[in-house]
């Protein structure tokens, strides 16, 4: 690719220079006026005010990209905790727990995730594959580069395959960056006879080599929680993931503690839920190196309490911000309006819920080339039709990005 300037921009925020754990001020936030980005071959070469990169260009060998009117340029999002491959819906579900319901009669009238698993099991790879280009390409349009992707409604070597291939076939031929993780721990399968630990044994002896194999998915997650899979029973399948040399990362302290203990033991990546999280949990999270993911969509879709993240922040904790979309606690799925909902319940500054979408969820992702704009990494990024970068939470995801790059390259949707 022939180097080429983009800009100028009103407001460019690289969102460099904040560190990955602890509260932050908007006063933290660098922000650049006029500003402009030198790109090729898909990485940031420099940015700076648009006058002064005008300056170190050769202009016969660099091409000109023009942004016209009003526009805040911010890193390209990163949703670091989705599950966007699945068949069917849960409508039913939605209406019934509004209607009261409770979580055991909605599942004994055919709902929970066991109904997602009984659909996704019946779509065809290409079934599933085209709901998650569909559902992954609304991302990239909200300005969202990189996205991860859970199986877990497959609940069988067989299936989880399918559901994980899926998710890497679409990967080989879109725009998004998706990461996938294996969730194979979601719940124990119904029509599995024999205890958990037997099936967590048979995923971890039959599934996990294969994931190497064909290189799937180097991330192993469990769903940590009463009537899924206990401290004890989940710590030898972790374990192998360990051996195995995969990444932990953890579904925590959702409903009930004691997921985000089994998070700082097995040195996971992340732990993601924690809305029962007390001061208990909050303490040992931030003394660690687990990043603490908030999951605004399942709040919302739920109708139950905030992950508590200002007070993750004030004790030194890391917070990124993911949309957890699924079509069971979240199905609304975007990423900028929840984010912008969990800073107004939890007084987040928009430098901390900027920072939750970005570079923060690129570190619960491990990924170090993402999440800020600066010289030597991916250039991911986007435009907003805005002349103030506050306009874009104080309008709660309602205003959209009009211009989205990926590895430098703008999007045409």
């Amino acid at each position: 690719m022939k180097q080429k300037l983009i800009g100028p921009f009103t407001q460019l925020l690289p969102m460099t220079g904040i560190t990955v754990n602890g509260a932050v001020k908007d006063e933290q936030l660098l922000v650049i006026e006029n500003g402009g980005i030198i790109v090729e071959n898909n990485i940031i070469i420099a940015i700076g005010q648009y006058k002064d990169l005008l300056k170190q260009i050769d202009i016969k060998d660099t091409l000109l990209e023009e942004v016209k009117g009003d526009s805040v340029c911010l890193p390209g999002f990163i949703d670091s905790h989705t599950h966007i491959c699945f068949g069917g819906t849960r409508a039913n579900d939605y209406a019934m727990r509004n209607a009261g319901k409770t979580y055991l009669e909605i599942s004994k009238a055919g709902g929970g995730i066991w109904d997602t698993v009984t659909q996704t099991r019946k779509a065809s790879i290409l079934e599933l594959e085209d709901g998650i280009t569909k559902r992954a390409n609304k991302h990239l349009k909200n300005g969202v580069t990189t996205i991860e992707v859970k199986s877990g409604y497959g609940l069988s070597v067989y299936e989880e395959l399918k559901m994980l291939r899926a998710i890497k076939n679409v990967d080989n031929r879109i725009k998004a960056d998706l990461i996938s993780t294996c969730l194979a721990a979601h719940m124990h399968p119904k029509d599995y006879s024999g205890t958990a630990s037997e099936y967590l044994e048979e995923i971890s002896i039959s599934l996990f080599p294969l994931l190497k194999e064909e290189r799937l998915t180097t991330r192993i997650d469990a769903f940590i929680e009463e009537g899924a899979f206990t401290a004890e029973v989940i710590a030898p399948y972790f374990k192998k993931a360990k051996e195995m040399g995969f990444t932990i990362t953890v579904h925590a302290d959702q409903f009930s503690t004691g997921g985000s203990k089994v998070a700082v033991d097995f040195n996971a990546i992340s732990a993601d839920h924690l809305e029962a999280s007390t001061a208990e949990e909050i303490e040992i999270l931030a003394k660690s190196t687990v990043i603490a993911t908030a999951l605004p969509g399942a709040s919302i879709g739920l109708g139950c309490a905030f992950t508590p993240a200002r007070k993750i922040l004030d004790a030194g904790g890391a917070i990124a911000i993911a949309s957890d979309h699924n079509p069971g606690s979240a199905p609304m799925g975007d990423l900028l309006t929840q984010a912008s909902i969990l800073g107004t319940f939890q007084k987040l500054s928009n430098a901390e819920i900027l920072s939750g979408i970005t570079f923060r969820a690129a570190a619960a992702l491990n990924l170090k080339d993402r999440g800020v704009l600066k010289s030597g990494l991916l250039a991911d990024f986007s435009a907003f039709p805005t002349s103030n970068y506050k306009e874009i939470l104080y309008q709660q995801g309602q205003l959209k990005p009009e211009m989205v790059w990926k590895n430098g390259a703008k999007i045409d949707f």
